[in-house]
């Protein structure tokens, strides 16, 4: 008989939910335990595992005996001090959602305690999973060798969050690192090769202007372009605008190489779609080779049921079948390291150091 494990949740906003929703697919899991200091988000959650006991702290999570690992979902400013306190408490298994840090001093601390810790830790960088990328990611190699890489998503804008923490960069790390960090890691995989250097253009152009915070104003970026030249001689470009939800899709990547294109199309959530128009979008991977030319064009359909766990086209579920595999001992490691986090942020806090100095910014092993 299969042993169930037994998961902590830090953190139970939007994403967190999402994440209790998944695990909730998987077989012989079960969440025993939550820490959400809103009482309104504490209520969701618990409304979606009722059988986990809410805890108030960290330290509190930690003391619960049926603990087999933690998914840490609380906002970005709070990743690091919460992975050392479980390193220092009670080392377990970690899903840590993205960005894992948002200070470049928090890098040192993260790479120290990469040294010393004694479980697997994995960083969730969900895109990798979208069944549309996956796709592109697994057929690279029709194109002869990936020399440009480009991204763009056209989207809604950050959405509410508790406490409203998100419309600060002293909390994300900046757009570049909260929002466009999924987008660098995707970088690195499909070109596999590290950065060298990081050109940046962007602004605050629409969204949030009119927002006032006990007299702050929101300083986050919703829109810009991101240029980063690889190791490899690679390239890779980021189109981001977050006032462009009328879009059909919300993702379009586009990898060329010696021999073909390859392009991944992404619908946004089914649940911004409008109803007048039907059924929204399926996900699509167009292949065309140079020759014979001849575009061909597959659909790939996502599971409804993953699709109305989440907002992330299924990935949050195979991410979690990955990271219960590394559980139970029949994957090695995590796909996502505590080292490919690092490089994501690295990247997202160059793009904003070069879009504010107006200077290229040159990135070392």
């Amino acid at each position: 008989m299969t042993r169930t494990i037994h998961y902590g949740l830090i953190g139970c906003g939007m994403m967190g939910q999402e994440h209790l929703h998944n695990i909730a697919l998987l077989d012989d899991t079960r969440v025993s335990a939550i820490f959400e200091p809103d009482a309104e988000m504490a209520k969701a959650a618990q409304a979606i595992a009722p059988d986990a006991v809410m805890v108030s702290s960290v330290e509190e999570l930690l003391a619960v005996d049926d603990l087999d690992c933690v998914v840490i979902v609380s906002p970005n400013h709070l990743h690091v001090d919460q992975i050392e306190e479980i390193a220092r408490t009670r080392p377990l298994p970690l899903l840590v959602e993205k960005p894992l840090f948002t200070d470049p001093v928090d890098a040192a601390r993260l790479e120290a305690l990469q040294r010393d810790y004694p479980h697997p830790i994995w960083v969730a960088m969900e895109y990798r999973y979208m069944p549309p990328i996956a796709a592109l990611i697994a057929e690279a190699e029709a194109t002869g060798g990936v020399k440009m890489l480009s991204i763009r998503e056209h989207r809604f804008p950050f959405l509410e969050k508790v406490g409203n923490w998100n419309r600060f960069n002293r909390n994300t790390g900046g757009t570049f690192v909260e929002k466009c960090c999924h987008f660098f890691d995707l970088m690195r995989l499909i070109l596999q090769s590290d950065p060298v250097r990081v050109t940046a253009s962007g602004g605050q152009a629409v969204n949030h202007l009119d927002e006032d915070y006990e007299g702050e104003s929101p300083d986050i970026l919703d829109h810009g372009y991101v240029i980063v030249d690889f190791a490899s001689g690679a390239r890779a470009m980021l189109e981001l605008c977050m006032f462009a939800e009328g879009s059909r899709y919300q993702e379009e990547i586009s990898a060329v190489g010696q021999d073909a294109k390859i392009e991944a199309l992404v619908p946004g959530p089914g649940r911004f779609w409008p109803e007048h128009l039907g059924a929204p979008p399926v996900p699509q991977i167009i292949v065309s080779p140079r020759a014979p030319k001849g575009p061909v064009t597959k659909e790939i359909p996502v599971d409804p049921r993953l699709l109305a766990a989440g907002d992330h086209n299924g990935s949050t579920f195979y991410q979690h079948q990955g990271f219960l595999a590394v559980l139970r001992g029949e994957k090695a490691q995590p796909d996502v390291t505590l080292n490919d986090g690092l490089w994501a942020v690295r990247i997202g806090l160059a793009a904003q150091q070069a879009l504010e100095t107006g200077e290229t910014v040159r990135l070392s092993s």
